[in-house]
């Protein structure tokens, strides 16, 4: 998220007495349970989240903040229920999106996609999704960030919060409440055998940047002929990298609105340094190219710097990774973890997810690699790349009915792996839409 949304916080008492109305709710943290809960994967979800001290001690932040009510705040923009999340000082140090209260999950708390479902229910969501796994495509897109070390997207991973501020349904308060009165009447039997409090969230947490301006907003008033040659290079580098982002998990909204950048000038006012930031990935990694009525393009296609041809910086960082098969199955096998972690999973529809990606990928190598165009070597640009057929990549495993997920990485032939291309060939009615 950036800066210039906190011109449209609301103020934490505000956010607190507009989710709970006129009665106190008893939250877990006020009877000093982890917001964190321990067992089973979320069990494991805290060990990789220790495993990164700096991530894991932002977190505990806002577990001590909200502890200290310092609550969570939701944030106006936008069609889901997504928040602020604060520190004790009351800064804004992530954004958490809950899994339930995603656009199309049951608590969203804003009536956009009511109505739309309502009115308009053929147009209701988007079939080339897996619904209401938007939290883990954000996290996964940081994942692939990550191991590409594109360094694109804020930190992202997945977390169970609880707060008053966030969306609950009438049930779990009223529950809450009447727990909070049993135990207090009975705290030698009820009090310490009784789960208390509101329950945990499992949601997407991103670290916050700062000084970020969406993306359009930069561009329609930055000079590109006053800034210095390194300036532009590195932007271009930058760009190109979220370029390859969006393109292998096949983001679905990537508008600019929902990129970010930083410009950071001297003291005469030029532009010395351009920062991107990708956020708002929830709606990536589909288990089939858009083929209904939206194409969902990207809208970075349009711009003149997407006519430039692919760097040889950004193609010899990424290249060599992409063309390891076992690299690539390795990202394959972490999302899966990952994906995994949803009560609703399923391999099937993962096993398409994972198609798409390696269709996304086959053919970004094929434009990262130098060609000749008319007596010219050069790469293609992400213009070009955008025109590529919609290709899936489908590994043929071999793994009876009783394959277990941890089994599923021994999966492969020991001859080697087989793959099987399919070019999509059905287009949506809106391509630019």
């Amino acid at each position: 998220m950036r800066d210039s949304d906190q011109d449209q916080i609301v103020p934490a008492s505000t956010a607190s007495s507009a989710a709970t109305g006129d009665d106190e709710v008893y939250t877990s943290s006020t009877v000093s349970t982890p917001l964190l809960e321990s067992g089973g994967s979320d069990e494991c979800n805290r060990a990789a989240l220790k495993a990164d001290p700096e991530f894991f001690a932002i977190v505990q932040a806002v577990e001590h903040a909200i502890a200290g009510n310092v609550l969570p705040t939701i944030i106006a923009q936008g069609s889901s229920g997504s928040y602020f999340a604060r520190n004790i000082d009351n800064e804004i140090v992530g954004v958490f999106k809950p899994k339930n209260e995603e656009p199309y999950g049951p608590l969203n708390p804003k009536w956009t996609k009511w109505f739309q479902k309502c009115l308009c229910p053929c147009c209701f969501g988007r079939a080339c999704l897996v619904p209401n796994q938007g939290y883990l495509s954000e996290a996964g897109a940081s994942m692939v960030d990550t191991a590409l070390q594109l360094n694109v997207v804020p930190k992202t991973k997945v977390v169970r919060l609880v707060s008053s501020s966030f969306h609950y349904s009438s049930f779990d308060r009223a529950r809450a409440n009447v727990v909070k009165s049993a135990s207090e009447r009975f705290p030698d039997s009820i009090g310490k055998h009784m789960r208390q409090g509101l329950p945990a969230k499992a949601g997407s947490f991103q670290l916050f940047v700062k000084g970020f301006k969406d993306a359009y907003v930069v561009l329609k008033t930055l000079d590109w002929k006053t800034l210095d040659e390194e300036v532009a290079e590195d932007f271009l580098f930058q760009f190109q990298k979220l370029v390859i982002l969006d393109y292998i998990i096949r983001n679905t909204d990537r508008g600019n609105d929902n990129w970010l950048i930083r410009q950071e000038k001297d003291e005469t006012g030029k532009t010395i340094k351009l920062t991107i930031a990708a956020i708002d990935n929830g709606l990536a990694f589909p288990l089939k190219h858009p083929d209904n009525w939206r194409a969902y393009p990207y809208h970075w296609s349009w711009l003149d710097i997407a006519k430039k041809p692919f760097s040889d910086k950004v193609a010899e960082q990424v290249l060599p990774l992409l063309e390891d098969d076992d690299f690539v199955e390795e990202i394959a096998d972490h999302l899966l973890i990952l994906f995994a972690q949803d009560p609703g999973f399923s391999m099937a529809l993962y096993e398409q997810q994972m198609g798409v990606m390696r269709g996304q990928i086959l053919n970004l190598k094929s434009a990262l690699k130098k060609r000749d165009f008319q007596g010219i070597a050069r790469r293609e640009s992400p213009v070009e790349l955008v025109a590529y057929p919609s290709a899936k990549v489908i590994l043929q495993r071999d793994r009876d009915r009783s394959s277990t997920l941890t089994s599923i990485r021994d999966s492969f032939l020991r001859r080697g792996r087989r793959y099987k291309q399919i070019i999509q060939s059905k287009v949506p009615f809106f391509k630019n839409w």
